[in-house]
C-alpha cells in the first residue's frame, strides 16, 4: 500500500502552493487533480507521474465523487506516493472528508497538507482584512449550494450573525442570495465585493452593495466569491488611519 497526500493547491496561482505541497507533488507517482488546478502547477510533477483529471465544475461535465474515492484507493494500491491535488484548502468545501473515509475504510495511510483557501486570497487581492478591531471580530465561510439528496441548510442565518461573510460557489445565485438576506433584515446597503479567478492574471473584482449584487454579477467570471461586511466599507479610511499611526 502506498500513501495518499491530500494537498491544497491554493487559490489559483501556481506559486501559492506550500513548500511541503510542492515537494510532495514533485515526488508523486500519481496525481489526481481538480479542474481549477493550473497547468503550471502540474508541471511540478515528475515527468513519469500519472496525471488523472477528476475535476468538478458547476453545470459542466464533472467526475462523480464515488469514482474519485475508488480511483484514490486503486492508485494507492499501485503506487508508493499518490497526491490528491485539490483547489484552495482540502478541508474547506473540498469534500475531503469523503475521500478520507474511503482511504480509512481501505486501510490506506494518508496525510493532509493545508493550502490557501480562496477567501484569504480574495482578502489579499481586495486589500481588505476580513477581521478588524472594533469592526469585525468573526468571519464565516458559507455556501448556499445544496447537493443532490442533501437537506437545505440555513446558510442565511450564518451570514446574518457574522461580522464578515464569504460566500463560496455563490455568484450564480447572486439574485437569490441578495433577496434572501434582505428579506431577513440585512440592509441592502451592506458593502459587498465580487471577485473571480483570484490570484490569477484574469482576476476580476467589483465593489458594490448587497442590493446591487444581481446587477453587477455579470461583470466577473466564474468561479467567484461574494464578500459581505463593514470591513469593505472601511477600506477608504485606511490611508488616514495609517497616517495617524505613523505620526
Amino acid at each position: 500500500m502506498g500513501k495518499v497526500y491530500l494537498i491544497g493547491a491554493g487559490p489559483g496561482a501556481a506559486d501559492l502552493i506550500t513548500l511541503r505541497g510542492a515537494r510532495l507533488l514533485a515526488s508523486a507517482n500519481a496525481v489526481l487533480y481538480d479542474a481549477l488546478v493550473q497547468p503550471e502547477l502540474l508541471e511540478m510533477a515528475r515527468p513519469d507521474a500519472q496525471l488523472i483529471a477528476v475535476g468538478k465544475r458547476c453545470r459542466q461535465l464533472s467526475t462523480d465523487q464515488r469514482f474519485i474515492n475508488r480511483a484514490l484507493v486503486e492508485a494507492a494500491q499501485r503506487h508508493a506516493v499518490v497526491v490528491r491535488l485539490k483547489g484552495g484548502d482540502p478541508m474547506i468545501f473540498g469534500r475531503a472528508q469523503e475521500e478520507i473515509a474511503a482511504l480509512q475504510a481501505a486501510g490506506i495511510a494518508y496525510e493532509i497538507v493545508p493550502g490557501i483557501t480562496s477567501a484569504l486570497a480574495a482578502a489579499a487581492e481586495l486589500g481588505v482584512s476580513l477581521t478588524r478591531r472594533g469592526v469585525s471580530r468573526n468571519v464565516v465561510f458559507v455556501t448556499p449550494r445544496v447537493g443532490e439528496a442533501e437537506s437545505v441548510s440555513d446558510w442565511a442565518h450564518s451570514v446574518l450573525t457574522a461580522d464578515t461573510a464569504v460566500l463560496y460557489m455563490a455568484s450564480g445565485q447572486a439574485a437569490e442570495i441578495a433577496a434572501a438576506l434582505m428579506r431577513r433584515g440585512l440592509s441592502g446597503s451592506t458593502p459587498a465585493a465580487l471577485i473571480s479567478n483570484v490570484s490569477l492574471p484574469n482576476m476580476q473584482k467589483v465593489h458594490t452593495t448587497l442590493a446591487q449584487l444581481p446587477e453587477v454579477v455579470h461583470q466577473v467570471g466564474a468561479p467567484a466569491l461574494i464578500v459581505l461586511g463593514a470591513v469593505l466599507h472601511q477600506q477608504a479610511e485606511l490611508p488616514e488611519l495609517i497616517r495617524q499611526a505613523v505620526w
